[in-house]
């Protein structure tokens, strides 16, 4: 069995607005950045599209960082391309920039081996992971597959007539997903159909669309259309059922697999430890926020916080854990 953490943490990015406090601000300052007010000029970095898992953390870490008066005017933006590698060599290259935040994840982990990027997450400077999320095996409504059961037998039965989309490149969350399933259940890996998106607005419409035969996409984003009926979610991958959703557990259905998605934050190489402090102090305050607790339960994310050091211990445990089972289905 695996045990993936996969907090979206990576909401927490905005809070790091503190750091912007930090600029030109010694340790034994008076002047707190708690004293000084809301947070000002903080840019925050999507390194895939707008609608993503990614974008939705940001912009909702945002907004709650904003309710709870810790910042104003954050501006978020994205830079996708090769699965946030392109974002994170750009985070890379603002050495020292206490402004810019990037959110992050799972998959740009995953995305760093499979794409052999350049920049690494080793250069960064770790702030903290604030959630993890249950994937979500969803078909579209009126499809032929009204069980796990069911889809599976038509995997295995022929893997290439039974596409699955996902909003990662490969290496990312969405990816490893089918891909631990179907070692779980037989089906080899190199035989998986896989077929990736550019973020969960695109993947969702290929699911509504039948472009594939189903998806395997954070919990979050395909909640509310299996509220309307217009998807079925067939399992979740988490140890226990998901807040909100009426789906069992691959476990619950005799599959030997747990496997979450995490969301943190990063910012740029060269800060000093007092700028570090600060992010890490801002986050803190926003994770402790009524306003981040409503988003919470609202989005239906569970707590994963880990900031500072800690965070950076598990980075490192993740890219390696990723690293091995990349190596393990050939793909690293």
């Amino acid at each position: 069995m695996r045990t993936w953490s996969r907090a979206a943490a990576a909401a927490a990015v905005l809070a790091l607005g503190l750091a912007i406090t930090a600029c030109g601000t010694s340790a034994d300052d008076k002047t707190s950045g708690a004293d000084a007010g809301p947070i000002t000029g903080l840019r925050v970095m999507v390194p895939n599209s707008p609608g993503s898992g990614y974008d939705t953390t940001a912009r909702t870490a945002t907004k709650a960082l904003e309710d709870a008066k810790l910042a104003r005017n954050v501006e978020v933006f994205n830079i996708a391309g090769a699965g946030g590698t392109v974002g994170l060599q750009r985070l890379v290259n603002e050495k020292s920039n206490e402004k810019l935040l990037m959110q992050m994840g799972l998959g740009v982990v995953g995305a760093v081996y499979t794409n052999k990027s350049q920049a690494t997450l080793q250069e960064t400077t770790p702030i903290a992971r604030l959630i993890e999320e249950s994937e979500a095996i969803v078909v579209p409504k009126g499809s032929p597959y009204n069980t796990l059961q069911d889809l599976v037998a038509a995997w295995k039965a022929d893997p290439g007539k039974v596409p699955v989309g996902g909003a990662s490149a490969p290496g990312g969350p969405d990816h490893l997903t089918p891909m631990l399933l179907a070692k779980a259940v037989g089906v080899a890996p190199k035989d998986v159909n896989y077929v990736s998106y550019d973020g969960g607005g695109e993947l969702l419409a290929g699911i509504l669309g039948k472009k594939v035969a189903f998806g395997a996409t954070g919990v979050g984003e395909v909640a509310e259309q299996a509220k309307a009926g217009e998807v079925k979610i067939l399992a979740v991958t988490s140890a226990n059922r998901a807040a909100g959703v009426e789906a069992p557990t691959l476990k619950e259905q005799g599959i030997d697999l747990v496997f979450s998605n995490w969301r943190g934050i990063v910012a740029s190489p060269g800060l000093s430890d007092a700028q570090k402090k600060a992010h890490v102090d801002l986050i803190t305050k926003l994770h402790d926020s009524k306003e981040w607790k409503d988003a919470l339960a609202a989005k239906g994310w569970t707590d994963a916080f880990a900031a500072g050091d800690e965070f950076a211990t598990f980075l490192k445990s993740e890219s390696d854990r990723v690293a091995g089972v990349l190596g393990e289905l050939g793909l690293a």
